[in-house]
């Protein structure tokens, strides 16, 4: 994979092509742009994804770059690792604070947080999962709907799911 000038958008990459090229030569240059984003229908979040390492390894670390529109609403939720979150732009209260550009939280597998409200103008977070062990487990009233659950795992592999 090369870098070019060009004057559009860059091409979209697949999982088997970044995983191809890993192999191939050992490290990868790419982008969020290339990477693909999915809108997610309950939320209306904007989320991309990828692994440190290869696609099929469950134990790699997961990235998920997430932006979600002003005052998006995401009901309490868990996850089965560990994870980090780092607010990029704008505002987001979580679990009835506020957090801005620059504030980190860390968590750890199976502690219960939420809702997470985006700010009035909205929020872009990056989201460091341990491992692939990242997709949200809805805990409390909520019924799981604004976790986009069947969207992000058919987009986005996740650890212990069939592709």
């Amino acid at each position: 994979m090369t870098t070019t000038e060009t004057t559009g958008p860059p091409e979209e990459i697949t999982t088997e092509e970044l995983t191809a090229e890993l192999q191939r030569r050992g490290h990868v240059v790419t982008s969020w742009d290339q990477l693909g984003a999915i809108t997610l229908e309950a939320s209306g979040a904007v989320t991309s994804q990828y692994r440190v390492g290869l696609s099929t390894d469950d134990g790699a670390p997961t990235i998920f770059k997430v932006s979600f529109p002003p005052g998006c609403r995401i009901e309490a939720h868990t996850h089965d690792c560990d994870y980090s979150e780092i607010i990029l732009e704008g505002s987001q209260k979580v679990s009835g604070k506020w957090l801005h550009e620059g504030d980190i939280r860390i968590g750890l597998a199976n502690k219960g947080y939420g809702p997470l409200i985006a700010g009035p103008d909205g929020v872009t977070v990056l989201v460091i999962f341990a491992n692939g062990h990242w997709p949200a487990v809805q805990i409390g009233a909520g019924d799981g709907s604004s976790l986009g659950l069947d969207q992000l795992r058919e987009r986005f592999s996740a650890a212990g799911q069939v592709d």
